[in-house]
């Protein structure tokens, strides 16, 4: 009798994890449906076919078609985007088998591919999407010069080439005392750590050069690190600067207007001492992990609660980071971070964009994501009270149009 049990037991459990596999149709219906920042409607519906949104509304004048699976909550928004993290290349043992986010044998490796290292079964990677992330930003850490790219990938599917969404969409480097004395004797300080960057970056002009001007069957060989950083340089992925010191920040921003690159500052903890630089720069910021105030110093001693709050009323573009942690479980949940920044002068629409429409501008992909508006992903998250609210849970997540997480968290 027991073995019976177990067995079913064993076959309901199958059947429940194939579930989000299969193709659905979906309403969700929502009393109150927070479409964007600043738009929401009371008893709201949004119909999601084929994986893209087709309809949105309130509920008596949004028709649902026949047949579909109808998912109801108090609270529903767009699928949270974490702007930037190392989830899926660092797992949630700390051991190091799962810990792929930092190569430290050199201080610039822009040839690493996240792809991959990338794993999108990762606990982590779940435990994100059972709290309404539906994107994230990932890749190679903070910690060297150039640490290697990054990707974007929704938080769900068994293979890498089902979750991932751009192989290639950022390289990501760091600026400061995180970039210098790992094991090695170069860089020891600042002013090597960026003359070799700004050396990799001069290389990078004439290996493009080269190309260009090769007449054809003699191409230079090929250099995986140099076409990395051309892409760089001729704007098609940003370099991500993670510098949080201020004078490590304005280096940034003087290292964007010497090569014309594109731009994205992170961490960024004295930002609050640059504001104006910063808007006149044009530069966006995802800015560090609010609840790492707890954790400040050296670099970051001067980071603050209020910063975020305070670069979006200058009109900088923010947006907030789950980042990277160096202890278990090595990502946080940026609906927390976001939460946090409502007590320090951020309103609830601004809050909601950090992790939404602001990450998907930033990223390139406010066409796709982080509203719910015809034609986009069909991404949800689900909650039974205010998102920001501490004691509110997440209910569900839908990604593409399917109901990847039932779990109350």
């Amino acid at each position: 009798m027991n073995k019976m049990i177990n067995k079913a037991a064993v076959f309901t459990l199958l059947a429940t994890m194939a579930l989000p596999a299969l193709a659905q149709d979906i309403a969700v219906r929502a009393g109150k449906l927070h479409t964007a920042p600043g738009e929401m409607i009371e008893d709201g519906v949004v119909v999601i076919e084929d994986g893209t949104i087709t309809a949105v509304g309130p509920a008596d004048s949004t028709e649902i078609p026949e047949g579909l699976l109808v998912l109801e909550s108090a609270v529903a928004t767009p699928g949270l985007i974490d702007a930037r993290a190392t989830v899926g290349l660092s797992g949630y043992l700390n051991q190091p088998h799962d810990q792929d986010q930092l190569e430290r044998s050199a201080a610039i490796q822009p040839e690493l591919r996240a792809i991959d290292a990338y794993n999108p079964m990762e606990e982590l990677v779940g435990w994100l999407r059972e709290h309404g992330v539906t994107t994230v930003h990932t890749g190679h850490g903070p910690g060297e010069v150039i640490s290697g790219q990054m990707l974007i990938a929704k938080t769900t599917g068994d293979t890498v080439d089902e979750a991932v969404v751009r192989p290639y969409s950022a390289l990501a480097a760091t600026l400061g005392a995180g970039a210098t004395r790992h094991d090695r004797s170069s860089p020891g300080n600042r002013s090597k750590a960026v003359a070799m960057l700004r050396e990799k970056l001069y290389a990078a002009q004439e290996y493009v050069e080269k190309l260009e001007s090769a007449e054809e069957g003699k191409t230079p060989a090929r250099d995986l690190a140099m076409d990395a950083l051309a892409d760089v340089l001729s704007g098609e992925v940003p370099l991500i600067i993670e510098a949080h010191r201020h004078s490590d920040i304005m280096t940034a921003l003087r290292l964007a207007d010497e090569f014309g690159f594109r731009l994205i500052l992170a961490g960024a903890s004295d930002a609050h001492l640059l504001v104006d630089e910063i808007k006149a720069a044009g530069i966006p910021v995802i800015i560090h992990p609010t609840m790492a105030r707890a954790r400040a110093g050296g670099d970051t001693a001067h980071m603050a609660f209020t910063t975020a709050a305070e670069l979006k009323n200058a009109g900088i573009e923010v947006a907030v980071q789950s980042g990277f942690e160096g202890y278990v479980p090595k990502t946080r949940v940026v609906l927390f971070e976001a939460a946090m920044t409502l007590p320090y002068g951020a309103s609830f629409d601004q809050a909601l964009e950090m992790v939404t429409m602001a990450p998907a501008r930033i990223l390139g992909l406010s066409d796709e994501v982080g509203s719910l508006e015809v034609g986009k992903d069909g991404d949800v998250a689900l909650f039974d009270g205010d998102p920001f609210e501490y004691t509110t849970h997440v209910t569900g997540t839908v990604i593409d149009g399917k109901r990847v997480s039932e779990i109350r968290r």
